[in-house]
């Protein structure tokens, strides 16, 4: 099977058609046509086989996972998305994998709205780039900068399990390739969901003033929001959403640890005030308020303590494999 039989079978007419698209995969370039005042977006995300995944999971899963870390990206910035665009290297063209890749990639993509729209194959070791196109209107964007002193600090989705899930793989690196067996933890960490729904749904007239997604952890991504708004934060441990499956796994200090520094979540960290928040909860019933944005820098607990950021850095050397 060659390159281009390869694309017929597996990634033509991947995902829905929407009037944004003009053209898609089978011609040199993608064409997008943007309605007035609207601005695009665009994020791109690499996965590396045994980095960012095991290359040994079930195949359905990553396809469903790469496409799902970078509509996470268009999430936090409130971006409807249009289309996305797939590079991926492949060790051979195993027909089975990419039968089951490839299901997996259309089932988020039917579900969050985002067709394929182009891409790249070539041959070598497994990765995944991963390229999302967005609109967004000026007045509606959400950027990292904008939070204020006494504003909220709220998190839309759990915190930690994904951590938790891969330690389950670490241990049993067997349930791997069983997918209909996966727990909730397993889940978080190869099958995440990017809330893109509930982004939209907030711009329904709430005012979110600053946002970012949770992928490196809560504390570093955190930090990364409150550098660009030049503020602080006093964060509530207490108040983290912590599910059931994470505390059973862990117990509660070590469940506040992996919501703390555990990557991989793709929650949504938002600011908003407090007026706001009623509405916002209506829409988003999971919203949960963690702390409050104040005046300096860092992170802090109500009693004082200073909060160390130890989010998961790719160049780190204590991170090398």
């Amino acid at each position: 099977m060659d390159e281009f039989a390869l694309i017929r079978r597996f990634f033509t007419g991947l995902g829905p058609s929407l009037p944004e698209v003009i053209e898609n995969v089978g011609d040199d370039c993608a064409l997008l046509q943007l309605q007035p005042n609207e601005q695009l977006a665009l994020s791109i995300d690499t996965s590396v086989a045994d980095r960012h995944f095991p290359a040994t999971a079930d195949p359905w899963a990553i396809g469903w996972r790469c496409l799902a870390v970078a509509l996470s990206d268009l999430a936090a910035m409130g971006a409807r998305p249009v289309g996305f665009t797939l590079a991926i290297t492949l060790p051979e063209a195993d027909e089975a994998w990419l039968t089951e890749f490839s299901r997996g990639l259309r089932a988020l993509a039917d579900e969050s709205g985002c067709p394929l729209i182009g891409g790249d194959t070539t041959r070598g070791p497994l990765t995944l780039s991963v390229q999302v196109q967005g609109v967004v209107t000026p007045e509606h964007v959400w950027r990292r900068a904008g939070a204020q002193p006494g504003q909220l600090l709220a998190v839309l989705g759990s915190l930690g399990s994904a951590a938790a899930g891969l330690r389950c793989f670490q241990e049993e690196p067997e349930r791997l390739a069983q997918r209909e067996d996966w727990n909730a933890l397993e889940k978080a960490y190869l099958l995440p969901r990017p809330l893109t729904h509930e982004a939209l749904r907030l711009m329904q007239g709430v005012a979110i003033s600053a946002a970012i997604d949770v992928s490196d952890g809560l504390l570093a991504d955190l930090q990364h929001l409150l550098a660009s708004s030049a503020v602080a934060a006093e964060l509530d441990l207490e108040q983290l959403p912590l599910h059931p499956q994470l505390l059973e796994k862990l117990g509660r200090p070590l469940a506040l640890d992996a919501a703390q520094h555990g990557g991989d979540d793709y929650a949504l960290l938002l600011t908003l005030n407090e007026a706001d928040f009623p509405l916002a909860r209506s829409l988003c019933p999971e919203l949960k308020k963690i702390g409050i944005i104040t005046k300096g820098a860092g992170i802090r607990t109500p009693d004082g303590e200073l909060l160390e950021p130890q989010g998961y850095n790719h160049f780190s050397a204590q991170q090398d494999d």
